[in-house]
């Protein structure tokens, strides 16, 4: 469960680590059909609310995404929207009648240092590969070469930087953030 305590402010961009689990009766968002929606729904929110998505991976039942914010407020804005965004959009492909896709509110993890933003960035490139045994890139992720437009670039020195890492980089730190990260 995520706590209900006042999430962290702040007020220049900054790099965030965020998951968004989905209900137990919500059936595998790996699913082509149920992907194509997430997908069409991070393309619909791209460039709205001061927040950017710059990396992402979906997994069964939940989404990790690596973000960039100009603001606490932005990043509540921005969440808040492609939450209700991808919540409608699943109701409607899953013929529900509405209420609640996600299980609780967003995970937050802000990216502070060099080493988190490199260990955040590696743990959702790997995530896959450490869940399903998965080789080369994730097709359910930002990793998949046709998916890329759905990014934005990152502005703050700290992404921007630790991005630049090669892919060899990425695996050698999600290593890393696979022994001290929750999936």
């Amino acid at each position: 469960m995520v706590s209900h305590k006042e999430r962290p402010r702040f007020d220049k961009a900054m790099p965030a680590h965020v998951t968004l689990r989905v209900l137990d009766d919500v059936p595998s968002l790996r699913s082509s059909r149920r992907f194509a929606v997430i997908r069409r729904c991070f393309a619909a929110a791209r460039g709205l609310h001061e927040m950017r998505l710059v990396e992402f991976t979906v997994m069964g039942n939940h989404l990790h995404l690596i973000v960039e914010a100009e603001s606490n407020g932005s990043l509540s804005r921005g969440m808040q929207g492609l939450g209700i965004r991808l919540a409608k959009a699943l109701n409607k492909t899953l013929k529900r009648r509405g209420g609640r896709i996600f299980a609780d509110h967003y995970h937050l993890h802000l990216l502070g240092t060099r080493a988190e933003v490199r260990n955040a960035l590696g743990y959702v490139a790997g995530n896959a590969g450490h869940h399903f045994g998965e080789t080369g890139p994730d097709w359910f992720s930002s990793r998949n070469p046709e998916l890329r437009e759905l990014l934005e670039l990152p502005e703050t020195w700290l992404l921007g930087r630790a991005r630049q890492a090669g892919p060899r980089d990425l695996r050698d730190a999600g290593r890393t953030a696979r022994a001290v990260s929750p999936s």
